[in-house]
């Protein structure tokens, strides 16, 4: 029997987004978010759905959602601030967990302080499910299958063209200055900081971020020694931007300064103040672009995905990955990758559904 999906954050932006994707995929999810009136009014709007209240700063209230088998959907966010509970949730009751962030220092807490615990309670955390970092996980395994054994690493490029974006996204790119990131260099995982180096896929800027095409591309290519995911949504601002990580990162060793920065940005960017419209959205386009390499740097195999615009290629991955887990298709437990969590070719089958596919 398939387990409940509960979508936590559902009147957020995202959330919003993932419970009519839900919805349009047969799904009769759960709703939950802070507000009773907001909840229930989306709940009534998508055809009688059960709402339930639920709030991070009572963790008890979100583990009150959950039974075992459940999957848990998370979009509340800035996940740095607000994410711990519902992960924290999700593993107690025995309930498979995916959430919608792009931020590397959650990220890092769900594969390094998490995995074991999931593991012992046997559910899989899918981390950063949707157009970060999905596709590039998918384009970095192809192309590290079609170089095959002689790749050693691997450059995953994310670019978007005519999109806006969410509160949510400017809330957490805003934090991600202020917080260490990382990259898989050497056969290891190194700490570095966000946009610490900068180069060009097909003549694009990108600045360097941390993923989860760190933790789980050299779990499917044992030979990988270098891994890194590179963000190209800046443009010709990706070099100024590296200069203002570098500052920050600077300024963030003095003592109140990390605390400061966080403080400010929490006050001038916050999540869940909307995003773009289904029109705004219609002009947003997605492209992925992985690059693997032999020991010399010369390329062997590119892949280039391109499709629908972040925010409904995220809502539409999530609901995918949540009726996959309710479904029982997970490969594993513990803290997944897209690919080891359902291998190569559902994942693909999957990001396509998704909307995004092949580009040449």
């Amino acid at each position: 029997m398939a387990g409940r999906i509960v979508l936590f954050g559902a009147t957020g932006y995202t959330g919003g987004l993932a419970a009519r994707a839900l919805v349009a995929h047969g799904a009769a999810p759960v709703l939950a978010g802070r507000s009773r009136e907001r909840v229930e009014a989306l709940a009534a709007q998508l055809g009688g759905l059960q709402p339930a209240v639920a709030d991070v700063t009572r963790p008890a209230s979100i583990r009150a959602l959950l039974e075992p088998g459940d999957v848990l959907v998370s979009t509340v966010g800035p996940f740095v601030r607000w994410g711990r509970p519902a992960l924290h949730a999700a593993i107690d009751a025995g309930a498979h967990y995916l959430d919608s962030t792009g931020e590397p220092p959650f990220i890092r807490t769900v594969f390094d302080d998490h995995d074991a615990p999931a593991r012992a309670a046997g559910v899989g955390l899918l981390t950063a499910f949707g157009y970060d970092y999905v596709p590039g996980n998918l384009a970095g395994a192809l192309a590290l299958r079609d170089a095959g054994e002689g790749a050693v690493s691997v450059d995953v490029g994310y670019f978007v063209g005519g999109a806006q974006s969410s509160g949510g996204t400017r809330a957490s790119a805003a934090g991600m200055l202020a917080e260490p990131a990382y990259a898989f260099a050497g056969g290891r995982l190194v700490s570095e900081r966000t946009a610490r180096r900068v180069r060009s896929f097909d003549g694009r800027p990108a600045v360097s971020v941390g993923g989860t095409e760190q933790y789980a591309l050299p779990r499917v290519h044992p030979g990988l020694r270098d891994a890194r995911v590179w963000l190209g949504w800046f443009g010709p601002a990706s070099r100024p931007l590296q200069a203002i990580s570098a500052a920050t990162s600077l300024a963030t060793r003095l003592p109140g300064v990390r605390g400061a920065i966080e403080a400010v940005a929490g006050r001038l960017v916050k999540g869940s103040t909307g995003g773009p419209d289904a029109a705004a959205r219609a002009g947003g386009r997605s492209f992925v672009v992985a690059i693997a390499s032999d020991a010399h740097g010369t390329p062997l195999a590119t892949v280039r995905l391109a499709g629908d615009n972040p925010y409904d290629f995220t809502a539409n991955m999530l609901a995918w990955g949540a009726l996959a887990a309710a479904g029982g298709e997970l490969r594993g437990a513990g803290a997944l990758g897209p690919v080891d969590a359902f291998g190569l070719e559902a994942l693909q089958a999957g990001v396509a559904a998704a909307g995004i596919t092949h580009h040449a």
